[in-house]
């Protein structure tokens, strides 16, 4: 299986913010969609991610600076490394990239513009639901 078959279960709606947008706006989003992680997009004609920013992210930075940290922009916190993945990876390797880094999250990039976001549970679930899939066919084969 492929991260194309997770983003075609799942939706490739990603949720952005900008870098010079407020910490504050960006813990409104995470909570506004439920979400983990927001890529950091600056230009929306050229959507290629120039960070991404967790939960955990804000909660280290709340933790050292205080509250003060959400007058902060988002470009302060935000991770500019960005580890990404392509639509035709394995899900294997994807869990092994998201492992070994110790991330949840991980933009897809098509042709250099942002795709999808695929998370550790994304790729869990499509694993799980692989292996469910295997077993009801073995069931059904040695039943019949």
């Amino acid at each position: 299986m492929r991260i194309n078959d997770v983003l075609r279960n799942k939706g490739n709606q990603v949720v952005t913010i900008r870098s010079d947008a407020t910490v504050g706006d960006l813990v409104d989003l995470l909570g506004e969609h439920g979400i983990g992680a927001v890529v950091v997009v600056d230009d929306p004609e050229a959507p290629a991610p120039v960070g991404i920013v967790s939960e955990r992210d804000v909660v280290r930075r709340l933790r050292d600076g205080g509250v003060d940290y959400l007058a902060s922009p988002v470009a302060r916190i935000m991770t500019t490394d960005v580890l990404t993945c392509q639509p035709d990876d394995e899900i294997e390797g994807v869990a092994r990239q998201l492992t070994e880094h110790r991330i949840r999250h991980l933009p897809v990039l098509a042709d250099g513009r942002l795709a999808g976001i695929v998370s550790i549970g994304d790729v869990v679930k499509q694993r799980m639901d692989e292996l469910q899939a295997e077993r009801d066919h073995l069931t059904t084969y040695i039943q019949g």
